[in-house]
């Protein structure tokens, strides 16, 4: 079965357990918001502004050159165009900090950008999607009720930050215990989600998931290159640019999946590239942090050998 005309089943009772889901992940971002966050970037707006516009403007753009230069099935390229306009997830705060990137500069793109999102995300999808003729003939199809989108988005990010910020300022140390937990429950409860709800729909997508695995690692590669790049072209430092690089790449594709049930009926090809770039962009993301992190220690031990070399020259 082509996969644009593969939907995928889900009851109302999932989904009002997704969008649960998201609400919590959401919360555990908007916990972690501080208002030196926004003091942040009101006094150095230059490097959160270049972060917004990597995600909401280069990298739909790229997605969409990305698309029609792979070719995609339409629902696979739609589903490339979603993800791509989906907001960081909470995770780029941890791979940063990983990869010893500038946690505080991360933390407030994150903030900002979930934020800017309510607004953003519904006129970013209907956009970028009507570049490309078959997105465009597939949200005409859907006809995609923007205002209803952004409802549903405002939701999902605006009333999770509207009660976890006043909490956090209200409640440091309770926020600081309850954190962790929300954060892990959040995350391992997406995870089953996807995997679970996958599964059960696995049947008429077995044929295509090779094609869904090569999209997600391509386009994820893109996304954390496009994130880099943009801070490197910029002259942004090295912890900047690992930053920018996760900010960009890991997005929150848990409120993508959710979009996709709510409005496009559960089309294969858009549901199956936000599931597994969910757990696909945690994986490429740790592997990156990783290799950043033991790059930095190496350096760090020559670095260390050669001024005792050079110490030692010198007292001879």
């Amino acid at each position: 079965m082509p996969i644009d005309d593969v939907v995928l089943s889900f009851t109302p009772a999932s989904l009002i357990v997704l969008n649960a889901v998201l609400a919590l992940i959401i919360l555990g971002i908007a916990l972690e918001v501080r208002p030196s966050d926004f003091r942040t970037v009101a006094r150095h707006p230059k490097a959160v502004v270049l972060g917004i516009g990597a995600q909401y403007l280069l990298l739909p753009a790229v997605t969409v050159g990305l698309a029609l230069l792979l070719k995609v099935p339409a629902s696979i390229a739609l589903g490339m165009i979603l993800v791509a306009c989906c907001p960081p997830g909470g995770i780029s705060n941890v791979l940063t900090h990983r990869a010893g990137g500038n946690v505080a500069l991360s933390a407030s793109m994150t903030a900002v950008s979930n934020l800017v999102a309510i607004v953003v995300m519904p006129l970013n999808v209907a956009l970028w999607a009507s570049l490309n003729p078959a997105t465009d003939a597939l949200m005409r199809d859907f006809s995609l009720n923007r205002a209803e989108m952004l409802v549903q988005v405002l939701l999902i990010i605006g009333v999770p930050f509207a009660v976890g910020m006043p909490l956090a300022r209200r409640f440091p140390a309770l926020t600081a215990k309850a954190l962790p937990w929300v954060q892990r429950v959040g995350l391992v409860a997406l995870l089953v989600f996807i995997v679970s709800g996958t599964a059960s729909n696995l049947g008429p997508l077995r044929e295509h998931l090779g094609t869904i695995f090569l999209v997600v690692l391509l386009h994820d590669a893109v996304a954390l290159a496009v994130g880099y790049w943009t801070a490197a072209a910029a002259r942004l430092g090295e912890p900047d640019r690992r930053a920018f690089a996760f900010e960009v790449g890991a997005r929150n594709t848990g409120l993508g999946l959710g979009l996709t049930l709510t409005f496009f009926a559960g089309l294969g090809g858009m549901a199956m590239i936000a599931a597994w770039w969910g757990i696909w962009d945690i994986l490429a993301g740790l592997l990156l942090a990783t290799w950043w992190r033991r790059r930095d220690a190496r350096k760090a031990v020559r670095a260390g050998g050669a001024a005792g070399t050079t110490a030692r020259e010198g007292t001879a």
